[in-house]
């Protein structure tokens, strides 16, 4: 008789992985970010624990998106005050932080669960090729 794998919170066992944002578009980077968050390449994959791994994107002021999104994507912020609405384009958040539109998109490719703040806690984004986590030998992701 075959039983269902259930892993346990014990049991997880993360590693480091590594992707360069200039080689991919914002969309196709943000899914391959998201699947490894998550932990959904892994054959011990549980939906109620979290055993996902750690991420680092590099080189994200070099981001590269498709079509006019540079222009015509607009990211929304709201101060509470009356009137209090601040609208950037996508060229102006990546000008500012390019962090930021990485970070915003994997957020949307998350479950809006208790997860998802976890999850998000292991992205680790940086603007050039230098990262501050070489200690931890992450593998590259392809």
């Amino acid at each position: 008789m075959n039983k269902t794998y259930s892993q346990k919170g014990a049991d997880v066992s993360r590693e480091w992985w590594i992707i360069d944002a200039s080689t991919l578009p914002l969309g196709k980077l943000v899914v391959k970010i998201a699947d490894k968050l998550m932990g959904k390449s892994k054959v011990t994959f549980t939906p109620h624990i979290d055993n996902g791994d750690y991420v680092v994107v590099i080189n994200a002021k070099q981001l590269k998106v498709t079509g006019e999104k540079l222009t015509d994507k607009k990211y929304y912020r709201h101060s509470g005050f009356p009137g209090g609405l601040t609208e950037l384009k996508l060229e102006e958040v990546i000008e500012k932080d390019p962090s930021v539109a990485i970070r915003e998109a994997v957020k949307g490719m998350l479950p809006k669960n208790k997860l998802a703040a976890d999850r998000l806690a292991r992205l680790r984004v940086f603007d050039g090729a230098d990262h501050a986590h070489t200690a931890q030998s992450p593998k590259e992701l392809k």
